[in-house]
C-alpha cells in the first residue's frame, strides 16, 4: 500500500506541481509522556502548570470583556508572536499570529535567538482597540501593531524611534493618557555589566506618536547597593491610587526573578516592595520535586470576578540547569498585603497542579500529556508550524497526499532560507513520529526529520544517498557535526517511517519500511544534552522539524 502510495505521488507530479525530488510527509504524530502531568485532575477546578507547555517564553496577557487574550516571544520564527484566546486563563486556543506577513516582520539573516522580543499585548477600552508593541531587534527596533479585532489581522508595524531598548510595554490609563515604558542602558556611564534602567515615555493614541522625551524611573532595580543585573520585562498598571511597575531582574538563568515598585504618578518617585522579589525560585534545592527554575518576566491581569493572576516563564529542568523544552507559560494567583501584589512567597515552590474555580469545560491541548496528528489535508497549516526565519519562495505544498516540501538549497547549518516547517517540543518525555515520501538522487539531498537549537546544536534524522546508496542517517551537531548511525535502504522508492523518543536526556531514532513493517532500531540513548538551553545559549527551546534540503554536506 505505501508503495502504491509513493508510486501514485511520483506519478501525480506533473499535474500538483509536486516534484519526483520534493520530500512528501504524509502525517506528523506527537505525544507527550512527562511524569509531572500523569496525575488526576478535577477539570473544573484544577490545572496544570505549565498551561503553556514548551518553548512560549516571556507571556503577556490582555483581557477584552469575558475573552483572555496571550502572547509570547517568537524570536526569529515565522510566522511571530503566537497568539492565544482562553475564557479561563488557563484552556486557551491559539488562534495565529500577530506577525504573519513579511512586511511586519523581516527576519533574514538574523540568529536564532534574534528577531522578536518580549511581545506585550494591551487592549485600550476608550478607543476599543488591541495593540502588540514589541522589539525586533535586528531589523527596525522597537515598533508596535493594532486591530479592532485580533482575529481579523493586525497593522503594519508603526515603529517608535525614541525607544531605544528593549521589551516595551503600554499603560493605557483610565484618564485616556497612555505611557510606554521599557529597558534601556542607564543615563550616563553604567557601573557594571548589567547594570540597566527602565524608561518611561507618554504616547499619543490619537497621533499614534510619542510625546516629549523619555524619562529614567528606575536605575539598577532592587537593593541597588547589591548590584541588581538586567531590570526588564516592564509592565505598568494603576491599580487604586497607585502605580506599579513589576518588572524581571537578574538574567534570564537561574537566578531570575520579578520585582516590583509603586508610585503615586507614573513619573515617580518610585518605592521598591519590601518583599521583593515577588517572584522567583533561586533559593531552593535542586533536589525538589517537579522542579521549575528561571521564574520570572510576569504580566498580571485581574479577572471578570475581580481576581488577580499571573503569567511568567520558567523552566523544567531534567538536569542541573539543562531544558531541551525552552521557556514555558506558567499561570499562578496574586495576593495583595499592606498595597503590594505577591505572586510566591519566598521559598515556595512552583506547584505542579494549581486550582481555580470556573474553569471552562474544554480541555486544554497546550499541556498536559497531550497527543495531537498533523495529516496536511486541509487548506492551511495549524498555526503551530513555524518557520525559521522568513520562508522561502513556494516553500510546499498541502494537498491531499500530505505536505510536501520543495528542498532549498539552505541547510540547518547556516542562516539561509530554510525548506523546514518546526513544531515545539513540549515535553520532556515524547514521541515524534512521521511517514516521508522521498527519492534523493545524490548524497546532497536530505529530508527527513531535525530536532534543532541552533545551527551549531541540533540532529538531523533522515534519508539521502550516502556511499552511492539510498541511506538512513543519524547525525549530531555540538559544534561539530557526528554521524551517530547509518543503514543502508533495501528498497529506494519504499515510503519510510520515522520516529524519534526521547527520555530527558536521551533520544532515540527508530524507522519502518514496508505496509506492516516492525519497527528497527538506528540509534538508542543518544545524548540530547546538545540541544539544551544551556549547551546551545540563547533564549529558545528544542524544536521538532520535517526538513529538505539540497545541501547535506
Amino acid at each position: 500500500m505505501k508503495k502504491r502510495l509513493f508510486a501514485a505521488l511520483i506519478a501525480a507530479a506533473a499535474t500538483t506541481g509536486i516534484a519526483a525530488q520534493d520530500a512528501v510527509f504524509t502525517y506528523f504524530k506527537y505525544s507527550g509522556n512527562d511524569q509531572r502531568f500523569c496525575r488526576t485532575l478535577d477539570a473544573q477546578r484544577e490545572f496544570y502548570n505549565p498551561i503553556l507547555a514548551g518553548f512560549y517564553p516571556d507571556p503577556s496577557v490582555c483581557r477584552k470583556g469575558d475573552t483572555y487574550y496571550l502572547v509570547n516571544s517568537s524570536f526569529a520564527f515565522f510566522p511571530g508572536v503566537p497568539l492565544f484566546e482562553s475564557k479561563d486563563l488557563v484552556n486557551w486556543q491559539q488562534t495565529g499570529h500577530v506577525l504573519d506577513r513579511e512586511s511586519q516582520l523581516k527576519l533574514a539573516g538574523q540568529p536564532v535567538s534574534g528577531g522578536i522580543f518580549a511581545p506585550s499585548i494591551s487592549y485600550n477600552d476608550r478607543n476599543r482597540t488591541f495593540y502588540m508593541i514589541t522589539t525586533n531587534v535586528g531589523s527596525g527596533g522597537n515598533f508596535y501593531v493594532k486591530t479592532k479585532d485580533p482575529r481579523q489581522g493586525w497593522s503594519d508595524p508603526i515603529y517608535l524611534p525614541k525607544v531605544r531598548g528593549i521589551d516595551p510595554s503600554f499603560l493605557f490609563d483610565g484618564d485616556g493618557k497612555a505611557y510606554i515604558v521599557h529597558n534601556a542602558a542607564v543615563n550616563g556611564k553604567a557601573e557594571y555589566d548589567g547594570h540597566c534602567a527602565i524608561r518611561l515615555l507618554e504616547f499619543s493614541v490619537s497621533g499614534d506618536s510619542i510625546v516629549g522625551d523619555p524619562i529614567e524611573i528606575v536605575r539598577g532595580g532592587t537593593h541597588v547597593t547589591e548590584r541588581p543585573i538586567w531590570i526588564e520585562g516592564p509592565h505598568l498598571y494603576h491599580v487604586g491610587k497607585y502605580y506599579y511597575l513589576m518588572c524581571a531582574e537578574g538574567g534570564t538563568g537561574q537566578q531570575h526573578s520579578e520585582v516590583v515598585f509603586r508610585a503615586r504618578k507614573p513619573q515617580g518617585p518610585w518605592e521598591e516592595c519590601p518583599q521583593n522579589p515577588i517572584l522567583t525560585q533561586r533559593d531552593l534545592s535542586e533536589q525538589r520535586p517537579d522542579r521549575v527554575s528561571s521564574t520570572g518576566h510576569a504580566d498580571i491581569i485581574q479577572d471578570a470576578d475581580g481576581h488577580w493572576w499571573a503569567v511568567f516563564l520558567g523552566c523544567r529542568p531534567y538536569e542541573g540547569d539543562m531544558y531541551n523544552t525552552g521557556r514555558e507559560t506558567f499561570l499562578l494567583p496574586v495576593t495583595w498585603k499592606d498595597g503590594w501584589p505577591q505572586i510566591l512567597p519566598k521559598g515556595t515552590a512552583v506547584p505542579a497542579v494549581v486550582q481555580k474555580q470556573k474553569l471552562a469545560p474544554a480541555a486544554n491541548t497546550l499541556t498536559g500529556n497531550l497527543t495531537y496528528t498533523d495529516r496536511f489535508s486541509g487548506s492551511s497549516l495549524h498555526p503551530r508550524w513555524v518557520f525559521l526565519r522568513n520562508a522561502p519562495a513556494n516553500a510546499f505544498t498541502l494537498s491531499a497526499d500530505g505536505l510536501s516540501l520543495h528542498p532549498a538549497k539552505g541547510s540547518v547549518r547556516l542562516r539561509e532560507p530554510l525548506s523546514a516547517l518546526f513544531v515545539r517540543q513540549q515535553h520532556t518525555a515524547f514521541t515524534a513520529e512521521t511517514e516521508l515520501c522521498f527519492k534523493p538522487t545524490d548524497s546532497r539531498q536530505l529530508a527527513g526529520v531535525t530536532l534543532f537549537q541552533t545551527e551549531t546544536h541540533h540532529f538531523v534524522f533522515g534519508k539521502t544517498i550516502l556511499n552511492g546508496r539510498p541511506s538512513l542517517v543519524v547525525r549530531r551537531c555540538e559544534g561539530a557535526e557526528t554521524l551517530i548511525a547509518s543503514c543502508p535502504l533495501p528498497d529506494a522508492d519504499a515510503p519510510l517511517c520515522l520516529r524519534v523518543e526521547a527520555d530527558g536526556r536521551y533520544y532515540s531514532f527508530y524507522y519502518s519500511t514496508g505496509a506492516d513493517a516492525p519497527w528497527q532500531t538506528l540509534a538508542k540513548g543518544v545524548d540530547g544534552a546538545n540541544i539544551s538551553t544551556a549547551r546551545a545559549g540563547g533564549f529558545t527551546g528544542a524544536m521538532i522539524g520535517l526538513y529538505a534540503t539540497q545541501d547535506n554536506k
